[in-house]
């Protein structure tokens, strides 16, 4: 471990920036490579800084999860996309307010959620761009089918205050190994088609087709009418995207420095980052692996977090962590690890440390 993470309070949270511009970059050569634009999910790493760089290395706008991120990513980029329904009327008022200083679309699908942004794009003079969520298999949000789709689309196009610009999905039920993903992808690229098709032969607006995933990241191609795509975690990474064989453990910029506080229970290490920190999700393509990845005792599995505690059990490890001794946990999933932190640590280049603030933490109205 670096000399200068020796120092961090701990549990503390380090991000590689080497391996943060490795991953910006290289997604923006796919992109660039294949005519699609990126607008990277800001839910990832909250942080203006992260935004600035992705938008340096050619990103056209920045997708957000709230209303709330979206007012303060409008200080890094003035396109935006809430990339959830705002159905009510504090998010379609915060909407409708953020649309006169910017560019913003929001994804939808439902009349509601159409009804409450046009009243109040009314109220506030502004014009909202809308794009109809299509769901394509994850089955969360999104209209059931093309016709669905159209359907929408036209009750959204006779509203005042909206604009109709195109799709949005989200294939997150994907999380297989690039090479397996061809047939469930084709079948996404012939709904799509299908909904594409539809809009144009109705006369609207399809000049957006917004999509992907961390995990579908580098397949986009395969969906011929996409024109842009929306990951998130391919700017850190996390265990989720390494057992899913999407990047590995080098392309994991975010890791927690944790210290270890106690091994009086034989078999037992534990350390000061329990739920609090690492969160109590699983790993989506391996369930049984853990709260995360101790690099420096691989064989360790982390058994059990409570707030605080992170309980590993080291019984197939060569040497057992001695108490004080600081260790790196990469989790399972690094988003909602990044809204539980105040404030990151970055390692630069040459070896030193910068704090970085979190600014969207907390922002999930």
């Amino acid at each position: 471990m670096n000399n200068c993470c020796q120092a961090l309070p701990t549990p503390a949270l380090l991000i590689d920036m080497a391996a943060v511009q490795r991953n910006i970059d290289r997604l923006a050569a796919y992109a660039k490579s294949h005519g699609l634009a990126v607008r990277p999910h800001t839910k990832t790493h909250k942080s203006l800084r992260m935004a600035r760089l992705q938008l340096e290395a050619g990103a056209t706008g920045l997708t957000v999860a709230k209303a709330g991120e979206a007012e303060v990513m409008l200080q890094a980029a003035r396109d935006l996309l809430v990339a959830y329904p705002a159905c009510d009327a504090h998010r379609a008022r915060q909407v409708a307010q953020l649309a006169r200083e910017a560019t913003l679309r929001v994804a939808i699908d439902s009349s509601e959620a159409a009804d409450a942004l046009s009243a109040m794009a009314y109220q506030a003079g502004s014009t909202i761009g809308v794009l109809v969520d299509i769901d394509v298999g994850h089955h969360r949000t999104g209209v059931q089918s093309p016709e669905l789709a159209l359907r929408l689309a036209q009750y959204i196009d006779g509203k005042p205050g909206l604009r109709v610009d195109g799709l949005f999905f989200y294939p997150g039920h994907i999380y297989a190994p690039a090479q397996e993903q061809g047939d469930e992808l084709k079948r996404i690229d012939a709904l799509l088609a299908q909904a594409v098709g539809a809009f144009r032969r109705s006369g609207l607006s399809v000049s957006i087709v917004s999509g992907g995933s961390t995990p579908t990241a580098y397949q986009s191609h395969l969906i011929t009418s996409q024109t842009e795509i929306r990951p998130g975690t391919y700017i850190y990474n996390d265990m989720n995207t390494v057992r899913s064989g999407h990047c590995t453990l080098d392309d994991c910029a975010a890791r927690f420095v944790c210290t270890v506080v106690s091994t009086a229970v034989p078999g037992k290490a534990v350390i000061d980052a329990g739920s609090k920190t690492l969160t109590s999700d699983r790993n989506i393509p391996q369930p049984d692996s853990g709260f995360g990845y101790v690099v420096e005792y691989p064989e360790a599995q982390i058994v059990r977090l409570t707030e605080e505690h992170g309980e590993l059990d080291v019984s197939r490890c060569g040497r057992t962590p001695r108490v004080g001794e600081r260790v790196t946990v990469i989790p399972n999933h690094i988003c909602p690890c990044i809204n539980l932190a105040d404030a990151a640590f970055l390692k630069m280049a040459d070896g030193s440390i910068e704090k970085l603030p979190i600014d969207a933490r907390g922002r999930t109205q």
